[in-house]
């Protein structure tokens, strides 16, 4: 096909020109360079941490703390305390969080919902050391008496095993503590997912004849997914990196076991660190610092795989 030829003495109007506004420039500059400074930031602290890193991970046997026969004898009591602790906490506090954000948005009455959220965002506020103190003089009390029934009528099953502590600072207890501070943020996150559901998908539930709950099954549930799969992984990385809640409750040894009830539990990356940092010098303190690269390289394997999960799910 061939276009005719433009008549001689016709008018050629010119394409205006694009008109880029300074405003837009600069937002446009400051933009990429603050999504290159994050990168930035997590290169340079990650080379601080494998540098300062380096004389704990080939010290030799006896310099290291607690006579640790090499760095990962070292740490894997402190990674296995991070890990357990977190999944209790996971367990204990991802129902909980799914029914108070459901609840609030679909079963509290429109007076009491928006007061519930208010009360849920002002926990999420509170300070660690204030969940930690309540851990410690309120909870720890309070649950010896559950411990004690646990060990005697399930002391079969290996999690209620061994020996009862008499203080109630437990990994347990410290994981309950990391429920109730991760709670308010996984509630947060869903609850605003559930009120994005399409809310004709809910009126075509409800008009077929679906009950509430089916309604939710059916349509919210589905909706929100992604949403769900990023709360508890907010919620998880609360309760790994933890720290002053974790250093108050828990009683610190050394000691790998999967008994939740007694006080050989092992401490936590985050805690020990708090703890020991202070009075830590020459190899010790290059230890501490590699473990803080081992709690780096945990989470952000997690938010690795947190954010595959969510791609996966959406796409």
């Amino acid at each position: 096909m061939t276009t005719a030829p433009a008549r001689e003495g016709a008018t050629v109007i010119p394409k205006p020109k694009a008109v880029v506004r300074i405003g837009d420039r600069v937002f446009s500059a400051a933009s990429v360079i603050s999504g290159g400074l994050i990168l930035v930031v997590l290169v340079l602290v990650a080379a601080f941490l494998v540098w300062q890193s380096i004389p704990a991970l080939v010290a030799k046997a006896g310099t290291l703390p607690n006579g640790s026969a090499n760095f990962w004898d070292y740490v894997g009591p402190l990674v296995f305390g991070t890990v357990w602790s977190a999944l209790i906490a996971l367990v204990i506090s991802v129902p909980l969080a799914l029914g108070i954000a459901l609840f609030i948005s679909h079963y509290a009455p429109r007076r009491l919902a928006p007061v519930l959220g208010y009360v849920v965002d002002l926990l999420a506020a509170v300070p660690s050391v204030v969940y930690g103190l309540w851990g410690i003089v309120v909870l720890a009390p309070f649950v010896k008496p559950f411990y004690v029934f646990l060990n005697t009528y399930f002391g079969w099953f290996p999690l209620f095993s061994g020996q009862v502590t008499g203080t109630g600072r437990t990994i347990l207890t410290a994981s309950i503590v990391l429920a109730v501070m991760a709670i308010p943020i996984m509630t947060a996150v869903m609850r605003e997912i559930f009120l994005q559901a399409p809310t004709l998908n809910e009126e075509a539930a409800l008009a077929l004849g679906a009950t509430r709950w089916e309604m939710i099954r059916l349509s919210v549930l589905p909706f929100a997914k992604s949403g769900i799969v990023s709360a508890i992984m907010l919620g998880l990385g609360r309760a790994l990196g933890e720290t002053m809640a974790v250093a108050l409750v828990l009683s610190v040894s050394t000691n790998v076991t999967l008994q939740v009830l007694t006080s050989l539990n092992p401490s936590t990356i985050a805690a020990n660190i708090a703890l020991q940092f202070a009075e830590a010098s020459g190899t010790a303190l290059n230890a501490l610092v590699a473990s803080g690269l081992v709690l780096f390289v945990i989470t952000l394997v997690i938010n690795m795989l947190a954010r595959y999960i969510v791609r996966k799910r959406v796409s």
